[in-house]
């Protein structure tokens, strides 16, 4: 791996605790950047205390939004390593989207290089409870100050992590959404299937709307016939009819989804029909009425797996599966989480451990004995704490055993 300067933060934040995290709204110490300038290439790669960004105001980003970015997440699984799921493809579809917008191509393996290295520099801050996660977001903004529609001759390529929970406040449960025929997200030939902001800000009034009929996102319907279903705002989409799993094909103005593309291989492996064909969505209304419709969900890397329980469209509003999870909904999240958590085996090699840097230590045979029986399986696999973790786990092991001895 390569080796990143460092420069380490002078003042250090506390991490959240597990139970209050929410998404997106804490940041760790430190942030991967590195520049582009035209004639020099990506030069500069460095971590760096998490910093404001100074731009000029004539900054060509601010004025026609080339600008890209990707999500991932780190896990801690019981064993204390922390992986991430999965930054080579990620990093592949983050240069994709840059080939999209007119931004210069970076290094792959730098890019997943430059996940990791920040994750081990930040791993304190990678939660234990499950159901969280550390989120990796990646940035590319172009930089050059200048009024003029061409592509940008400088970039900043940067990466911050955020500690979170759930992304949508049902959890695991059944989600609401709006078929829409009245809003478009995307066309064949444009932005769709590029990770752009300009793709999400046009989603803001869609889903504020959706927001204000009680729906929790938008299911778009395609910009053409205003009729087949193409990807939620923020997932993929999949139904099971009749035994068979069927989602919109990639056409152009469909993300390709990491998750999604995790759900079509487990699919295989598991011997289920399943297809990517156009689907309509008064087919959709024709299978739920006719009981064929067994179970609807998204696929993201934000929510995972997230079932829908609720279908609007129109003035219509048509429940799924009595709008519980369905099994193989629930057998999809168990697996991919599983993975994710080190809980299951990963034979497809989607995880990619992390080991971290700098601020943890070898636990001694003394310390693992005070640790509680169940994390002690754990920690000696793993044999990796930080000195407060192991602080914290022998002085709660003591105070266990002074007070049964009434001490």
């Amino acid at each position: 791996m390569t080796a990143f300067p460092i420069e380490r933060t002078a003042t250090p934040k506390q991490a959240p605790p597990d139970d209050s995290l929410k998404f997106g709204t804490f940041f760790t110490d430190h942030m991967f950047m590195m520049n582009y300038d035209e004639g020099r290439g990506w030069h500069d790669p460095r971590i760096v205390p998490y910093q404001c960004l100074s731009l000029d105001p004539a900054t060509c980003v601010l004025h026609y939004a080339q600008a890209i970015f990707d999500g991932l997440k780190a896990f801690r699984g019981a064993d204390d390593v922390i992986r991430i799921f999965p930054p080579a493809r990620h990093a592949a579809r983050l240069n994709q989207s840059c080939e999209r917008l007119c931004i210069p191509p970076l290094d792959p393996a730098l890019v997943a290089q430059s996940f990791e290295a920040l994750v081990a520099v930040d791993h304190r801050f990678v939660p234990r409870k499950p159901g969280t996660a550390l989120y990796i977001r990646p940035t590319v903004i172009a930089t050059e100050p200048f009024l003029g529609v061409r592509p940008a001759t400088s970039y900043l390529y940067f990466v911050i992590l955020s500690p979170v929970g759930a992304y949508y406040a049902e959890g695991m449960n059944p989600v609401k959404i709006l078929a829409s025929d009245r809003h478009v997200r995307a066309l064949p030939g444009g932005l769709g299937a590029a990770k752009t902001a300009a793709n999400y800000a046009a989603s803001l009034y869609p889903a504020e709307e959706a927001h204000r009929l009680g729906f929790t996102q938008v299911l778009y319907l395609d910009g053409v016939e205003h009729r087949y279903l193409e990807e939620v705002g923020t997932m993929n989409i999949m139904l099971k009819i009749d035994g068979t799993v069927i989602t919109p094909p990639l056409s152009g103005s469909i993300l390709a989804g990491i998750t999604r593309e995790s759900v079509l291989t487990l699919l295989r492996d598991w011997g289920i029909p399943a297809v990517e064909r156009p689907i309509t969505i008064d087919e959709v209304i024709a299978a739920i009425e006719a009981g064929k419709l067994e179970e609807m969900w998204g696929t993201g890397t934000a929510a995972v797996i997230s079932p829908v329980g609720e279908l609007g469209y129109r003035d219509r509003r048509f429940t799924i599966n009595d709008g519980k999870i369905g099994p193989l909904t629930a057998r999809l999240y168990e697996t991919i989480v599983g993975i994710q958590y080190g809980r299951l085996p990963d034979p497809h090699g989607w995880m990619r451990p992390v080991r971290a840097r700098g601020r943890s230590r070898r636990m001694s045979g003394a310390e693992l004995a005070y640790l509680p029986a169940t994390a002690q399986a754990a920690a000696f696999r793993a044999r990796t704490l930080s000195p407060r973790e192991v602080a914290e786990a022998v002085l709660a092991r003591k105070a266990a055993a002074w007070a049964v001895a009434g001490r």
